[in-house]
């Protein structure tokens, strides 16, 4: 269940660049997720959320478009691999899809790949958890709580104290 909040300022890109961005972004999400684009109920579940927002930099209207995006998993989906590869994936899509229009800048477009906690998710009236989300997309919730263990079992693992 990754969910991306976009933050793009109103007029940066054309109509058609943006929805073709926002549409690739989605697809950035779920491949970085690890899950597969191709997949109807992962991609069901997949949202961008778009906001507007007026940027300002040293106190002024910034001069160009600032963007920033915050993508959100579930725990254990992003390894650092995998962080810096959505990073990179994003801010390619956000200057491409500038379309030339302004100078090819990456410090303009901030990603921060986070992850929510496992047992922290709501959605649905009730708490979702890695397990849940994951036999969703599988469509079997035996395998989802298998790859649930083992991926949030090898995460934490990897971050307890030696």
């Amino acid at each position: 269940m990754p969910m991306l909040d976009a933050y793009i300022p109103e007029g940066a890109l054309s109509a058609e660049a943006e929805q073709k961005l926002l549409a690739r972004l989605t697809d950035v999400l779920l491949e970085n997720e690890g899950a597969d684009p191709t997949n109807e109920t992962a991609r069901s579940i997949a949202w961008v959320f778009l906001h507007r927002a007026d940027v300002f930099v040293a106190g002024a209207p910034a001069d160009e478009p600032r963007y920033r995006f915050v993508a959100s998993v579930p725990e254990g989906q992003f390894n650092p691999d995998r962080r810096q590869a959505i990073v990179e994936a994003i801010t390619e899509a956000v200057l491409d899809a500038e379309e030339g229009a302004r100078p090819r800048d990456p410090m303009r477009v901030w990603v921060f790949p986070t992850e929510i906690a496992d047992g922290t998710w709501g959605g649905g009236g009730r708490i979702v958890t890695l397990a849940d989300i994951a036999g969703l997309v599988m469509g079997d919730p035996e395998k989802g709580r298998e790859y649930a263990d083992r991926t949030l079992g090898e995460r934490r693992r990897e971050a307890a104290p030696v």
